[in-house]
Formats: C-alpha cells, structure tokens, sequence
C-alpha cells in the first residue's frame, strides 16, 4: 500500500517521471558505454571477449537492478535513526523493514533495471554459447537469486546503520562497489579479492559463478563448478543472516529521545 501510494504519487506528474526514467537508463549505460570504448582499443579482457564482458554485465546489473528498485530505500536508514522519523514505522502494524522499503518507492530506478536487461538481451544475441537445458534454466535462477542477495546485503548495510549513522557510504561500497566488480572478468582482479567475494561476501554467486559455468569457462579462486548451481542456497543464508542482523539492530533502537 504505501508502495503505491508513491507510485501514484510519481504518476501524477507524468511526464516527469518519463524523463527521470530516461535519465536513469542514461546515466547507468555510461557504465557499459567504458566498457565499449574499452574494447574499441583491445581484443580481449583478461581472456574474455566482449560478448561475455557484456554478459557478465548484463546478468549483475539486471540482479541490481531489481534489488534497488525493491530494496534501495533502506539506505536512508542512518537519517531515519538520526532524526528520529523510524518511530512512524513502529506505531504501525505492518513489518518495520517492509515500510522502510517501501516508503519513498522510486520507480524511476526501473531505468537501472531496463538498461540492464537491454545489454542482457544483446549479450545473448552475440554470445557464443553451446546452450543446453540446464543452462536456460540456470539463468533466470542466477539473475533471482543474484537479486536477492543484493537486497540482503543492502539489509545488512542498513542494519549497521543504527550504530553508525553515517557510514552509508562505507555499506555502498558492498553493494554499487560489488555491482560494478562484478561486471567485468574474475581473472582481472587479484586472487585475494576473487576469494574475497566467494567465501566471505558471498557475491559471486550473483553471477561469477552461475555466468562462468554458461560461458563454459572454470570457476575463478578453485572454486568447485558444481557452486554454480549454489546462488539460490546462498542467497537464503544471506537472507537468514541478514534478519538476524535486522532483528539486532531494531532492538538497539533507541530513538531521539524527544
């Protein structure tokens, strides 16, 4: 319900939100616009061709997508403790992390979750790929269960918020940070980071994992292949980890005190 009522709210103005969804498609394909100017000087990054470059973005960028348009509002949750406007949500009877979610809903952020789409669809049109059954299926498993995972972390992120108000930026670093290293190639980066995102914050089962195993091509950091088939196992453990941590934080509450 408080959804939509912003939803309605922005579709008042109608042709406003037309053009903030148009500036959010064309701000985040600035991402992918580096990676085409990338290769319009090399062959190749780090053994991977464009197409697959282009998949790996696409799959990681649809998953965040779709966790910031359902997920994305929490990040205020440092103001909300601060300024004391979390108690609005207690007095209610609906779930606390549901209405922080859902207040402030910008659908705009649907441009973040077309744009990546958009270079998903291209990507499997250039891609060469042997497909088989198995890897049809693991694709719209990958991008759910990669969303959900962002929206754990994001969770997390906003959990910490009620002890450190002001560390936004540090938790946007494990989501917009993690969103853009996954979109390019494992074999880029240092081993120590790859295992970094496979044993302790789990991203790349977002879709390093899942996307390699499509390529056809061996898990990064010797990761067995079978955790390709792990992200929607991943992603509830993040799920349970990331209630728990919720759950924490609610009870710190303290409020402003006035």
């Amino acid at each position: 319900m408080v959804a939509g009522m912003w939803i309605r709210s922005t579709m008042t103005y109608r042709t406003s939100f037309a053009l903030t969804l148009f500036s959010s498609f064309s701000v985040t394909f600035f991402d992918f616009v580096v990676i085409l100017l990338m290769f319009g000087q090399v062959r190749g990054l780090g053994g991977f061709s464009f197409a697959e470059v282009a998949f790996l973005y696409g799959t990681t960028s649809t998953s965040f997508g779709i966790a910031d348009l359902t997920m994305g509002s929490v990040q205020r949750m440092g103001r909300r403790v601060r300024d004391g406007s979390l108690d609005t949500f207690l007095t209610r009877p609906a779930p606390v992390l549901a209405q922080v979610a859902a207040d402030k809903f910008a659908l705009r952020r649907l441009g973040r979750v077309t744009q990546g789409l958009f270079v998903l669809v291209w990507a499997l049109c250039i891609v060469d790929v042997e497909w088989t059954a198995l890897k049809l299926l693991l694709l719209p498993v990958a991008l759910v269960s990669g969303a959900v995972i962002f929206s754990a972390v994001m969770v997390v992120g906003a959990s910490v918020l009620f002890w450190a108000q002001d560390a936004a930026e540090v938790t946007n670093s494990f989501t917009y940070g993690g969103n853009t290293l996954l979109q390019y190639p494992p074999t880029i980066f240092a081993q120590d980071l790859v295992r970094g995102v496979v044993y302790v914050v789990p991203l790349a089962f977002v879709n390093w994992l899942p996307a390699l195993y499509v390529l056809g091509r061996e898990a990064p950091a010797g990761v067995p292949g079978w955790l390709a088939f792990g992200s929607p196992l991943v992603a509830a453990v993040c799920c349970g980890l990331a209630t728990l941590a919720w759950r924490a934080g609610l009870r710190s509450y303290r409020s402003t005190g006035s």
